[in-house]
């Protein structure tokens, strides 16, 4: 049977439209489930040895920010080598990337059909579609020739969005474009988010990162500054060079000033040998001060010299040393404050400022957290072994109502606990993480945020149903819980819905229309 033309001229007028290019992967993915008649589908973009979600269709959020090296998936591994349509057979021993992770399925997914369709441009590969159905009859009727033209259309779709990304960071001033054949590399940690304020921090790190103006990173602990101060400097045109370290919150004083600047043989008890500073090894490339907030204030007014004349001085040396380095900062601390009591150099303060980025707390990227968790997820599923990690709904909604005062460090010291816990309450089955295996003992009635489930499993207070009072059904109990959250949640709102839905940093039609599902109006 070949595909009908309509409804591959649908995909191509969809594509074409001037939208977002993540609107325009949502309607591709859309249209591919209706045309096909699939339960899910993924839109991936190949970086480096790996792939990354773009788009996804049918799956649970998580998978958005979970990131599959071919090394541990050798199903997405014969798509890349393949060049071609891959039908997988229903009994193919390949586990599949997704298994277990299409909402609503208590038992993971392992008999299905399974396409993957490698999306190439100027025989590199740049992506790949996977599209999954229980049925595994479901695709027979659609010939391989029908399955090459969809994933033309859909390669040419990511083909221009991702030369469109490369033109903007030439426009923007990258120094370094990346190839279309090999998106980037896995050798840092990715910063994970599409929350309004991380994408505006994205697009400030790349307007500083094309310049040479100091920066300073404000931000609580935990949220990434020094993910933040690495993106810069491989932004840079210093790329090539090295990128110095120094937390000055783990410096004694007494030998702050040699870290920084180095000392000569014999300028005090204990140098043996001529020592370099961290600036001198940071010549010609970046000097990232973490916590300079804690910088003794002896060393500040010789840090100032350093930044405004680009010398210094090794101690016990006389002589003067000309270095070129470009200053990051960072500080979880208030430095307008500390500057007005008098505990930091104003005029340092002003030298590292010239270009301020804040980085958000977690708590107000609540939109991220389904993606954060997948990245963390697939970290320790890789860690621990396991063929397939999962995040139950109810666990996620139980990570998004907390208010994560250690931001993103602590979600990644909560999913790898709750991996663990997981992991030995299941044995050899699925481990599904469960709002139970979250531990959060914060007490958030005093910031506004929701109350928080107990180790125990009680929802402020009240205890939650056995299983067998919904018959054994996770659905049902998943259900139960989301609309227990949402009747507390429009209880401490007085019953104020947009109140509740700014609380869920949830869109409040959505909480509409949920709670009409869930028979709360």
């Amino acid at each position: 049977m070949v595909l009908p033309p309509r409804d591959f001229t649908h995909i191509a007028l969809d594509l074409t439209t001037s939208i977002s290019n993540q609107d325009r992967f949502h309607r591709l993915l859309n249209t591919i489930r209706q045309t096909l008649n699939c339960d899910a589908s993924a839109l991936l973009a190949f970086r480096g040895q790996q792939f990354t979600p773009l788009a996804i269709d049918g799956l649970e959020p998580d998978v958005l920010g979970r990131r599959f090296s071919l090394a541990e998936h050798p199903r997405l591994e014969a798509i890349a080598r393949a060049g071609d349509v891959v039908r997988f057979p229903a009994d193919s021993d390949l586990p599949d990337p997704f298994d277990g992770l299409i909402p609503h399925q208590e038992e993971a997914l392992k008999v299905h059909a399974c396409i993957g369709l490698p999306l190439m441009a100027n025989d590199h590969l740049i992506g790949a579609l996977t599209i999954d159905s229980f049925d595994t009859s479901a695709f027979q009727e659609f010939s391989d020739q029908d399955l090459r033209t969809l994933s033309a259309l859909a390669a040419v779709s990511l083909n221009n969005a991702l030369m469109m990304e490369q033109l903007e960071k030439e426009a923007a001033g990258s120094p370094a474009p990346l190839s279309l054949g090999n998106l980037g590399d896995t050798d840092h940690q990715e910063m994970i988010g599409q929350s309004a304020p991380m994408q505006a921090l994205k697009t400030e790190m790349e307007v500083v990162a094309s310049s040479d103006l100091n920066v300073l990173i404000l931000g609580e602990t935990g949220v990434g500054k020094e993910l933040v101060a690495k993106g810069i400097h491989r932004q840079s045109g210093r790329a090539d060079k090295p990128l110095v370290y120094l937390n000055c919150a783990a410096l004694p004083e007494s030998v702050a000033e040699s870290e920084l600047f180095g000392h000569v043989k014999g300028a005090f008890t204990g140098a043996i040998s001529n020592r370099s500073g961290k600036f001198e090894m940071a010549n010609e490339g970046t000097l990232f001060l973490d916590e300079i907030g804690e910088l003794p204030p002896a060393l500040q007014a010789k840090l100032l010299r350093v930044i405004q004349y680009g010398d210094l001085q090794r101690i016990g040396d006389d002589r003067s040393l000309k270095v070129n380095v470009r200053i990051i900062a960072a500080t979880n601390k208030d430095v307008k404050q500390e500057v007005v009591e008098g505990r930091f150099r104003a005029d340092l303060y002003h030298r590292l400022s010239v270009f301020p980025l804040h980085v958000a707390p977690l708590r107000e990227r609540g939109q991220d957290i389904a993606l954060l968790a997948g990245f963390f997820i697939e970290k320790c599923r890789t860690k621990l072994g396991l063929n397939t990690l999962r995040l139950s709904q109810a666990g996620l909604a139980r990570l998004e109502a907390y208010h994560w005062p250690g931001n993103v460090r602590e979600l990644e010291h909560a999913i790898h606990r709750a991996a663990i816990l997981a992991r030995a309450e299941l044995g050899a089955g699925t481990p599904q993480m469960m709002p139970h295996h979250f531990n959060f003992t914060a007490d958030t009635s005093k910031s506004g945020h929701l109350p928080v489930v107990s180790r125990s499993g009680a929802l402020g207070g009240s205890s939650m149903k056995s299983p067998q009072s919904f018959g054994g059904s996770l659905r049902d109990a998943t259900e139960a819980f989301q609309a227990d959250f949402i009747r507390q949640a429009l209880k401490s709102n007085e019953n104020n819905w947009a109140a509740t839905a700014r609380q869920l940093q949830i869109d409040s039609g959505n909480l509409h229309r949920l709670a009409k599902r869930l028979g709360l109006k």
